[in-house]
């Protein structure tokens, strides 16, 4: 059996840092917010045979002056282009210089759009403030659910702090994945959109259910096992339920990587907040959350 719960202090201490770093780098650089948070067009195109080069489009582009012009490579044929907010016969013309672009040894290229779509300024604002508030509603509610939940296991510590205890976990994942996401933004220009904000609400999810599952065996010890300290019983419930929250982690992260190789530049980024959020809401339903328990019923005593 494994004392997970006497080296809590390396846990915490690693969490803390990471949760420190996350939040300098967010407090220096930010997010780069994408379009769906400042309002501007996304249009996606795929051409029948071979796609030019990324210079060969930004050329034919250039003349029409389209702003902060961003090219992104999709799939194997694909291109997504990211500009200000445009009118539709700015749209059509992007379309009819995009078809005219030559692909040498190539006859017949057709361009067909995949997706366009438009977002003003005030829409970008409101999906902003409506994401904060989706992940604030959703903290209060797993609180108020593992609140009762846990509500007849009063000692040796309270029932709302396990519900204390799994937000601090969560905030623990999504601080961290914050904090990737503002340095890739900073050094490699990745944008934060809608997707990246269902894939923290996600991530919520999935990692308080890890905790949960954690918390659940340390209320069936409590009411079995009564000459065990509070700090024996914590440890034996971890170590009955590692093995279980590790192999159901391996078999999503088996998924996860899969979709990040295959499944396309569009949510390639979306599928990577979602691997990094399993493997640190795995590791903090399992080195935070129930060590914070013990810390608490510490500082009764």
């Amino acid at each position: 059996m494994y004392n997970i719960i006497g080296k809590s202090k390396i846990w915490l201490g690693i969490s803390g840092f990471l949760v420190l770093t996350s939040i300098v780098f967010l407090a220096i650089w930010g997010f780069k917010l994408g379009i769906d948070f400042t309002g501007g067009s996304i249009l996606e195109v795929s051409y029948s045979q071979q796609r030019p080069t990324m210079e060969q489009v930004q050329n034919i582009l250039a003349p029409l002056e389209l702003g902060s012009l961003k090219i992104q490579a999709g799939g194997e044929n694909d291109y997504i282009l990211r500009f200000e907010e445009i009118e539709e016969t700015t749209h059509q013309d992007i379309l009819d210089n995009l078809s005219a672009i030559k692909v040498e040894g190539v006859e017949e290229n057709q361009l067909s759009e995949s997706r366009f779509e438009a977002i003003g300024p005030a829409v970008g604002e409101e999906l902003k403030t409506k994401a904060i508030q989706a992940i604030i509603i959703v903290l209060v509610f797993i609180v108020l659910y593992i609140a009762y939940a846990f509500r007849k296991v009063s000692k040796p510590v309270a029932s709302w702090k396990y519900g204390l205890a799994a937000i601090v976990a969560l905030a623990h994942d999504i601080l961290i994945v914050a904090g990737v996401f503002s340095a890739l933004g900073y050094f490699m220009g990745v944008e934060i959109d809608t997707l990246f904000v269902t894939a923290l609400l996600t991530i919520l999810g999935f990692s308080v259910h890890d905790t949960i599952v954690t918390f659940d065996r340390i209320r069936e010890n409590l009411f079995q096992t009564h000459d065990k300290e509070f700090k024996e019983i914590v440890n034996i419930s971890i170590n009955q339920t590692i093995t279980r929250s590790i192999n159901t982690s391996f078999t999503t992260l088996l998924v996860l990587l899969a979709i990040y190789f295959f499944g396309g530049e569009s949510i390639r980024y979306f599928s990577l907040a979602l691997i990094l959020g399993v493997i640190f809401g795995t590791y903090s339903s399992i080195f935070i959350a129930s060590p914070l328990l013990i810390l608490w019923n510490k500082s009764k005593t």
